[in-house]
C-alpha cells in the first residue's frame, strides 16, 4: 500500500468509511465527493481509487459503515416484545444521527435489500421468537420495516411535532401498536 508524502501513514479503508461517514453526517450526499474526503485524508484524490472504485462505491461503503455500527438488541432472554422494542427505537435513534445516509438508503432500496445485514438478521431473530412462521418472516419484516421507515420519514419531512418529547411518545405508542399486533397475529 502507497504512503502519501503528505500523510506519513496508509490510507485504510476504515479511515475512508469513517470519515465518509462524518461528511455525509454534516452535509449530506451533496457534501460528499472524492475530492473532499481526500482533503479530509490529506491525500491525492488518485489514492481513494485503490480503496473505492467510484463515487457510488463509496456510498455503499459509507451505508455499510453506518448500518454495521447501529446498535442490535442482544439475544439476552428478554422477551420478543422489549427486544422488538429496543430495535425498533435503535432504527429510530441511527436514523437520527445519520439523515443523510438514512434518507440515501431510501432512495436506493438494494442498499438496504441484503437479508445478510445485521438489522434483518436481529428482526428475523426477534420474529422467530415472536412465532413467526419462517415462510412469513420476509412479509412480516418488510411490512415492519415500512411501518417504522414511513414514521421516521414524516418526521423527517416536518410531517409531525417538532416537540421531541412528543415525538419520541408517538413513536413509542406506534412500535406498541405493531407489538400487539404481531402478537395477536401470532397466538
Amino acid at each position: 500500500m502507497a504512503v502519501s508524502a503528505r500523510r506519513g501513514a496508509p490510507l485504510t479503508l476504515e479511515e475512508i468509511s469513517t470519515t465518509a461517514v462524518r461528511l455525509m453526517d454534516e452535509s449530506g450526499v451533496e457534501g460528499l465527493s472524492m475530492r473532499k474526503l481526500a482533503a479530509e485524508l490529506n491525500v491525492n484524490p488518485m489514492s481513494l481509487y485503490h480503496h473505492v472504485e467510484s463515487k457510488e462505491a463509496l456510498l455503499g461503503l459509507v451505508c455499510a459503515t453506518a448500518a454495521e455500527r447501529m446498535h442490535m438488541p442482544p439475544d439476552d432472554g428478554a422477551p420478543w416484545e422489549e427486544q422488538l422494542m429496543a430495535l425498533a427505537l435503535a432504527y429510530h435513534r441511527h436514523a437520527k444521527e445519520h439523515p443523510a445516509v438514512w434518507g440515501y438508503v431510501h432512495t436506493h432500496p438494494s442498499l438496504v435489500a441484503d437479508r445478510r445485514l445485521p438489522i434483518w438478521q436481529t428482526l428475523y431473530r426477534i420474529l422467530r421468537l415472536a412465532g413467526v412462521p419462517e415462510p412469513e418472516l420476509r412479509r412480516t419484516s418488510d411490512i415492519l420495516h415500512a411501518f417504522v421507515s414511513g414514521f421516521i420519514l414524516a418526521e423527517t419531512q416536518g410531517h409531525m411535532s417538532d416537540d421531541p418529547e412528543e415525538i419520541g411518545r408517538t413513536f413509542d405508542a406506534a412500535i406498541q401498536l405493531i407489538i400487539d399486533g404481531l402478537a395477536r397475529s401470532t397466538s
